[in-house]
């Protein structure tokens, strides 16, 4: 994102009050005071200036994620366009044990559709076709997502600040090859302690996860940090996330047609 980067006062100050909330584990307020409900660039500031701390103090940048990208999670949330983020080691919690997984705050559950790449997406032509031909496997996924700003009161702005509201992820065991189903036609339920809390298609992400996909790399590219071969995306919700609640046992599964392509599941321990 290095095209993008402004150094402000009012920059810094809102990096360092979502940084003192993820320190202290206490939610803070919203950020757009500071920068404004919907200045993209400022935003995406403040999110690289977490990123950079994170990654001086030894984190490692393993993927992407798109969020809003689903029409019902914009109407939860208040907004009308996606973002993006970054995906840390530490917050893949596929096979991490309880005791080891970083803090959250504020958790919601949603499924998606998670491709891993074996090529870098930095071509000036990057549409559906030459990202399609990038990726090396996809995988059904659940996205913890959560915020550091209070009740979740956020703008644009907040969330992108706040690195796309981003928390964990988890993996599902089943590779898929782009071969074996066309992404804009799976369907998702995903169930909470046996009941079904989530539906969706893969045409409820960006009308296509693979555009969604398209549209991350050309903005990744555009930022100076494109995607690059053996990254996770996370390309977007298939359905309206739920709240996630101590004891949670989650599920979620796609499907094309009568097939099966996928579970993924996940267990947030009781307090």
């Amino acid at each position: 994102m290095t095209a993008i980067v402004t150094d402000s006062p009012a920059v810094r100050a809102a990096a360092e009050r979502l940084a003192a909330a993820a320190r202290l584990g206490t939610p803070s307020a919203p950020v757009r005071d500071l920068i404004g409900p919907d200045d993209v660039t400022l935003a995406y500031a403040v999110q690289r200036l977490g990123i950079d701390e994170r990654v001086a103090a030894g984190a490692q940048i393993v993927g992407r994620k798109i969020g809003l990208t689903s029409p019902a999670v914009q109407r939860q949330l208040g907004v009308d366009q996606p973002d993006f983020g970054v995906l840390f080691g530490d917050m893949d919690v596929t096979e991490t044990a309880a005791a080891q997984r970083p803090r959250l705050l504020q958790p919601k559950v949603e499924a998606e559709l998670a491709f891993v790449l074996n090529a870098d997406l930095d071509d000036d032509l990057l549409d559906v076709t030459s990202v399609r031909g990038a990726v090396d496997y996809a995988v059904a996924a659940l996205e913890i997502v959560d915020s550091r700003i209070a009740g979740w009161d956020i703008s644009f702005a907040d969330t992108v600040a706040d690195n796309a509201s981003s928390g964990w992820f988890v993996l599902g065991s089943e590779r898929l090859s782009l071969t074996e189903f066309e992404p804009r036609e799976i369907a998702m339920n995903m169930a909470i302690n046996g009941e079904i809390v989530s539906t969706g298609t893969g045409s409820a992400c960006l009308g296509d996860p693979l555009e969604a996909l398209a549209w991350l790399a050309r903005t990744a590219r555009d930022f100076g940090e494109p995607l690059r071969a053996g990254e996770i995306v996370l390309s977007g919700a298939l359905g309206p996330m739920a709240p996630l609640r101590p004891g949670a046992r989650v599920r979620s599964e796609l499907f094309s047609g009568a097939r099966t392509l996928g579970i993924v599941e996940f267990a947030l321990e009781e307090e």
